[in-house]
């Protein structure tokens, strides 16, 4: 694997891989479970391909696809959706703009479907493509076989929130409630059936990627969420679950800004709790509680240095690393 920074969708493959195969025994990679009636979890194989999971929703003629996915997961996830229901994909839904979540876009609107994001999508892509995409190319066989120069932006955006689809049988409700993750965050919420799928601003164990993210703001979307008191949460990566992935994830970073802060204060620099490799952190030597030990991995380099970053610069991480 390459370690780089710049490729992020093969940085979080690779270093998601590593953190799943070490902390989640009980996954099961290309697993399809109804979560409740016409919603169904498809859990991504992150280990092997770098997929993110999917959520299918079935409405009255057609079905609604959380996450475009790498083109590859695109195809797993298209075909899991025919043996569920006979109805055709008409909506697939980016939560954010990275190649995990939205690579596969042209896979999706070749077969028909519409992709669909909050506008923030769109305009993270125009600033971090097309060089993303092409380092992708580099080392995706599914992205190279698309042929394309840039990635697929969403056909449709939106800038109200909630954005509404409601044909009679379900409501589904598309919200952005600020910048975590990504600048353009999507969840999806199902009010009737208590279900939101939250993409990565909430996942379920140690796969957070904050250098896009603003992690001073990230808990204070994760509160937002909360507020819609769903009974089922759908992670982007991880198994589902219910109310307590919101709580994890929340304290999570919480105690990760909690830390860093802690010890800027005390007079640690950088290289004082980050060890790199080139212009890849590797190792910390920060220690967070073990109450969030369960969001704590391979990943906690990059999070302790974006996060020392954002604090002594004064701006979120994703204005610091531009379009890099």
């Amino acid at each position: 694997m390459r370690v780089s920074r710049l490729s992020v969708v093969s940085v979080f493959a690779g270093l998601a891989a590593a953190a799943f195969f070490a902390g989640s025994s009980s996954a099961k990679p290309d697993d399809l479970k109804e979560i409740v009636k016409g919603v169904w979890f498809r859990e991504g194989d992150l280990m092997k391909h770098g997929h993110c999971n999917n959520i299918i929703i079935e409405m009255k003629d057609y079905l609604i696809v959380v996450d475009a996915n790498f083109p590859s997961g695109a195809r797993l996830a298209m075909a899991d959706a025919k043996k569920v229901s006979t109805k055709p994909v008409k909506w697939v839904f980016d939560t954010h703009h990275h190649g995990d979540h939205a690579y596969g876009n042209g896979v999706w609107t070749k077969a028909g479907a519409t992709t669909l994001a909050y506008k923030g999508v769109a305009e993270e892509m125009k600033r971090y493509e097309p060089k993303r995409w092409q380092s992708s190319v580099k080392e995706r066989e599914d992205v190279r076989e698309m042929k394309l120069d840039t990635a697929p932006p969403p056909q449709q955006t939106f800038d109200k929130s909630p954005h509404v689809i409601d044909d009679g049988s379900r409501r589904v409700e598309f919200w952005f409630f600020g910048w975590a993750h990504t600048r353009g965050d999507g969840f999806v919420y199902l009010p009737k059936e208590q279900v939101v799928a939250t993409g990565d601003a909430v996942v379920n164990g140690p796969y957070n990627y904050t250098a896009d993210g603003n992690v001073g703001n990230w808990p204070d979307v994760v509160k937002k969420v909360q507020k819609l008191n769903a009974k089922h949460v759908l992670p982007a990566h991880g198994e589902a679950g219910g109310p307590e992935i919101l709580s994890g994830q929340l304290a999570f970073m919480v105690e990760l800004r909690k830390a860093v802060q802690s010890a800027i204060k005390s007079g640690k620099k950088l290289n004082d709790l980050v060890e790199m490799k080139g212009e890849q952190p590797v190792k910390s030597s920060l220690a967070l509680p073990d109450s969030v030990k369960h969001w704590t991995g391979t990943f906690l380099a990059g999070q302790v240095k974006d996060t020392f970053e954002e604090l002594t610069q004064g701006k979120p991480h994703g204005e610091i690393s531009g379009g890099k």
